[in-house]
């Protein structure tokens, strides 16, 4: 596709002050301080906080009063704080509304919480707040732009109407099987004209490092069944906002970087019409955050797209977690970590973390999790801390995330669950992130199954990159929370309370993979089931597939 020239007339530089930046084709010409702070940056995790739902639970802990900010504060910092954490940024997810805007603000002033207001008569802008204390502590700090937020009520809760400007400019707003108000259009001239002058008053007004454009907050954002068709105006919204951050950054003498979040794969880019080769053709972003609610990220895929002049960091939400994986023990979390590394992953984002050991997070309403939040903010962010680790990689599941109209988040097309059949194999990758130690006995790999509706008495051939296992432990009364078979799996997020049936059985299955068996990287597992004559009125499912990583003393 020929894509117009852009900033190649001397009008064009002129438009940008000057020497800030030239183009070849269409393509930005970045400078070189901008390009060293791209390359140069300490990122190992980057924590994406949504501390506007915490606002939310603050101020009904308080309904008497005025509760003030500090407290609120010391707490959002709290696990970036401890020694050895490996939080080097804290990109805000702070918007609160569905247009995206600040209080006060001159752009769009939109209806704000209570407590924000109260909080700004008494002379605290409590974003401003943060993000300089982010600065104080010499962490990077972005603004983290939902690209099409809900209508949410200042209070808290689903508004009943639409927020007034999606009223006002209704060929904004695209229709949505799951959001009666719709979400924004950026096929729509009007509203990237909005969006980036939204953009610019808050680049303008706080102290931030970069700005992240978050499409995983919803889909769809072009029509549905012409994303890819009309993925030129994303890419059109990406070059505007690009072009105002680099006159920003030339008026304030740093570089301003651009993020953005998209889906994990490239073809799930281009179903929901985002163009990342060209984004990166064009030097457009700095930083592309991929996926959210997965552990299968395609970043050597994604680094063919883009190619290596963009820093790649994949995401895992634990509130609206990859299915059946919700708060998961260290070793899995260890597993999904390092896999991203071993892929190619720069760095690694962390989206609906708690933010304070359990006890802390009480006391001004954030997320309560177990403390494998704190133990992983000290491990995840670099391979050399998780090397030589008990881990636990598994396959994706599909399920729990009703609220978007394409592909972001909804891990629809992982292969779990599967039914198995005695007619034909199923096969399966999983990525290992550790390869097979030189001393012997250093580390074993067990193969785990877990089996919806299959008997003791089954049988199943079972491979590992082509080899047979022997299966050597057999439990046939294994239970599992987070499996919700013969009903399906409802949607994710929640308090993250799962309370088993008791009537559940799943049959779980172990079989130990040799060493000289598995390798680094991708690993094919075939099953079938081999008993004979089963009953038509039984499906017998593959739920559940890991390898479990252990290392020993020898």
């Amino acid at each position: 596709m020929n894509r117009r020239r852009f900033l190649g007339t001397s009008a064009g530089a002129a438009m940008l002050g000057g020497p800030l930046l030239a183009a070849t084709s269409n393509a930005f010409e970045l400078t070189a301080e901008h390009l060293a702070v791209v390359n140069t940056r300490q990122r190992r995790i980057v924590m994406q906080h949504d501390v506007f739902w915490v606002l939310l639970n603050y101020l009904k802990k308080h309904p008497e009063s005025v509760p003030s900010f500090e407290p609120f504060r010391d707490v959002v910092f709290s696990y970036a704080d401890e020694p050895g954490s490996q939080i080097d940024a804290i990109w805000w997810d702070i918007g609160g509304n569905a247009v995206g805007s600040v209080y006060p603000s001159e752009v769009f002033q939109p209806d704000v919480h209570p407590l924000v207001k109260q909080w700004h008569e008494a002379g605290v802008d409590w974003r401003k707040e943060l993000i300089n204390e982010t600065r104080r502590r010499k962490l990077e700090t972005f603004w983290n732009h939902r690209i099409s937020e809900v209508d949410i009520l200042p209070e808290g809760g689903h508004a009943k109407v639409p927020s007034s400007l999606k009223i006002q400019h209704p060929d904004w707003v695209l229709p949505a099987t799951w959001w009666p108000h719709g979400m924004w259009n950026l096929a729509a001239e009007g509203l990237r004209t909005h969006k980036t002058a939204v953009l610019r008053e808050i680049a303008t007004r706080f102290d931030l490092d970069g700005i992240q454009i978050d499409f995983a907050r919803h889909v769809p954002c072009l029509p549905v069944g012409r994303q890819w068709e009309l993925r030129e105006h994303v890419t059109e919204f990406m070059r505007q906002v690009r072009t105002m951050l680099l006159q920003v950054a030339q008026q304030r003498g740093r570089p301003f970087l651009l993020a953005a979040r998209v889906p994990q794969t490239l073809a799930g880019c281009h179903a929901d019409g985002f163009d990342v080769t060209a984004w990166g053709e064009q030097q457009l972003v700095d930083v592309l955050t991929l996926g959210s609610r997965t552990m299968d990220v395609d970043v050597e895929g994604i680094r063919a797209a883009v190619g290596p002049g963009i820093q790649l960091q994949p995401c895992f939400d634990d509130h609206h977690a990859t299915d059946g994986y919700r708060y998961a023990p260290i070793e899995f979390l260890r597993g999904v970590f390092a896999n991203h590394f071993q892929r190619g992953a720069n760095s690694v984002v962390t989206f609906n973390w708690s933010m304070a050991t359990p006890e802390l997070a009480e006391t001004v309403g954030g997320e309560i999790a177990p403390l494998t939040h704190q133990m992983a903010f000290q491990e995840v962010g670099d391979p050399q801390t998780l090397a030589g680790k008990d881990k636990i990689f598994a396959v994706e599941r599909r399920g729990g995330y009703p609220w978007a109209d394409g592909f972001f988040n909804r891990n629809d097309e992982a292969p779990l669950p599967l039914p198995l059949s005695n007619d034909r194999s199923a096969t399966l990758t999983l990525h290992l992130s550790d390869a097979p130690p030189t001393i012997p006995g250093k580390a074993s790999v067990t193969l785990r199954c877990l089996l919806f509706q299959a008997k003791e008495t089954d049988t199943f051939a079972i491979h590992f990159n082509g080899r047979p296992l022997s299966i050597s432990s057999v439990d046939p009364t294994w239970q599992d929370a987070q499996i919700f078979s013969p009903k399906p799996q409802p949607a994710s997020g929640g308090k993250g309370i799962y309370r088993v049936n008791a009537e559940q059985r799943l049959l779980r299955l172990d079989a130990v993979v040799p060493s000289d068996t598995w390798k680094i990287g991708a690993n094919e597992v075939t099953i079938r089931l081999t008993t004979p004559d089963v009953a038509a009125d039984r499906t017998v499912q593959l739920e559940k597939l890991e390898a479990h990583l252990r290392y020993h003393s020898v």
